[in-house]
């Protein structure tokens, strides 16, 4: 055994005195040292066989400012339910929102967590709710209630539902979570037995003053002791954040496989965002609560693309001529100028196959940030990146798009299984749905695909088949990662930052 220097020497009689166990701050008070020179030391004595050091993940959760504000007020949702009920239950969504004295801007939030909570029923058409559960107090809004009084609550002391409120509560910004790792430090047996002995602590000189040397103390004083052997601290270089790292290869890859790529604004007007898309103005996710609209300007132009506005809006009425019947009313072309932000990356691929730049045959991709107002949980993020695609060619057919799908799945999520299954959407056919699976993190959905119908290529001037894609790239990484949270992804744990690397 080596000679003990004087922290660790303390921090045994410390540890004697805390009653043979105790944590690092508790050793820090009794003994005076640094948190630095305690665990230094603790190292030491471990080593050494003296002593054994444990820690325990501790989390901690409290409100923030937001969070007290709906403790004291109550939820969006609770508020619009309790203001539904007065009304007789059954109400004008707008009525509700005013006599709540709730601000528009959460009506979304409000209406995605009635229907969530099967509180109320939301008649789309008509703009009402109608009450349609019994609407008893939430495990969300008992834990509100709970942090409200408490201050501070340790989530490992809370029971199942509470401490899975605890996240969905935080993914909604009204609560802080704060982990902190707890170590304590025991004595071995070993340890009590050197103690037993008894210890005497003799100061030790780490630095050589001018004054030890002038009065000539030097030579009466012990000099700690360094041992070059011992292990030091792990320095982390600069490096690019493993998720952009992720997006940078893929791209490579694309761009090796010859895809040329697509870029465009993320405000978008409704025209591309859905009309070419062949989605009909009454379509459901043109609501408010699916898409974000943009209050001021409310209206962008589409006349360098008259045209082509003409032949959507016969495509939209009578099919024009496509062989479809389209979708029988009458289409708005002010309502195409509505602006937006662009909730998917399909609207890129349209304004590339209007592009006078386009090669036939051609690839193109993009990866781009799009937006959605959805609930936020594991695999949904109101800002999320899409991976879009399109192959323009005279023969191609579903095979092509199926072996590129697969390519995704193993290749760029490093899948072990995935699936493909019949979808709907209404600019393709047939449309294909993606799926992946790895034992980190279980089947994952990526996201949609298909052939583009003719009622979207022919009145873009495109006389061949065009496939394409869009999935979820944040999903790929969170499958390549073994990453069971998207919002990890966005998190800033610098720890996983500094050690997740790709293979």
């Amino acid at each position: 055994m080596v000679g003990l220097r004087e922290p660790e020497q303390k921090t045994l009689l410390a540890l004697k005195k805390l009653n043979g166990k105790a944590s690092v701050e508790e050793v820090m008070k009794q003994s005076g040292l640094p948190d630095s020179a305690v665990m230094r030391a603790a190292v030491t004595l471990q080593d050494e066989k003296l002593a054994t050091i444990t820690a325990c993940l501790e989390t901690r959760a409290s409100l923030t400012e937001e969070g007290k504000v709906y403790a004291e007020r109550g939820l969006p949702e609770r508020r619009v339910t309790q203001t539904l009920k007065k009304l007789g239950g059954k109400a004008p969504l707008d009525r509700i929102v005013t006599d709540a004295g709730l601000e528009k801007s959460f009506i979304p939030i409000a209406l995605g967590w009635i229907q969530r909570k099967k509180w109320a029923a939301f008649d789309g058409q008509n703009r009402t709710l109608q009450v349609s559960g019994s609407a008893d107090e939430g495990v969300d809004e008992k834990l509100l209630s709970l942090l409200f009084r408490e201050g501070k609550v340790d989530v490992e002391n809370l029971d199942g539902a509470l401490r899975d409120a605890v996240q969905v509560l935080k993914g909604r910004k009204l609560v802080h979570v704060q982990e902190k790792t707890r170590r304590m430090i025991e004595l071995t047996e070993k340890g009590c037995a050197l103690l037993r002995k008894g210890l005497k602590i003799r100061e030790e000189i780490t630095q050589l003053t001018p004054e030890l040397i002038i009065s000539g103390k030097w030579r009466r004083a012990r000099f700690q002791k360094y041992d070059v052997s011992a292990e030091v601290a792990k320095t982390w270089s600069g490096k690019k954040h493993p998720y952009l790292q992720f997006l940078d290869e893929t791209k490579e890859k694309l761009v090796n496989l010859g895809f040329k790529e697509m870029t465009g604004t993320h405000v978008e007007t409704a025209f591309f965002n859905y009309d070419v898309l062949y989605t009909p103005q009454d379509h459901p996710a043109r609501e408010a609560f699916d898409v974000y609209f943009i209050k001021d300007p409310r209206y962008g132009s589409v006349e360098a693309y008259r045209n082509v506005l003409a032949k959507v809006k016969k495509t939209h009425e009578d099919g024009w001529k496509t062989g479809s019947e389209g979708w029988k009313y009458e289409y708005s072309p002010k309502e195409a100028e509505r602006l937006l932000l662009r909730g998917h990356t399909t609207c890129l691929s349209a304004r590339t196959l209007l592009s006078k730049n386009l090669e036939i045959p051609g690839r193109y991709f993009s990866i781009a940030r799009c937006f959605r107002p959805d609930i936020l949980d594991k695999t949904h993020l109101t800002e999320f990146n899409q991976v879009e695609g399109i192959v323009v060619g005279e023969s191609l057919t579903l095979r092509d798009l199926l072996g590129i799908l697969v390519k995704f799945a193993i290749e760029i999520a490093g899948a072990e299984k995935y699936r493909l299954k019949p979808d709907y959407y209404p600019f393709t056919e047939p449309s294909v749905e993606l799926s992946a699976y790895t034992k980190e993190c279980g089947w994952i959905e990526f996201g949609g695909s298909g052939i583009f119908r003719p009622e979207v290529t022919l009145p873009l001037g495109i006389h061949v088949p065009v496939i394409a894609w869009g999935l979820g790239i944040d999903r790929l990484f969170m499958l390549k990662a073994g990453v069971d949270d998207i919002r990890y992804l966005f998190a800033q744990d610098l720890d996983w930052i500094r050690r997740e690397g790709l293979v």
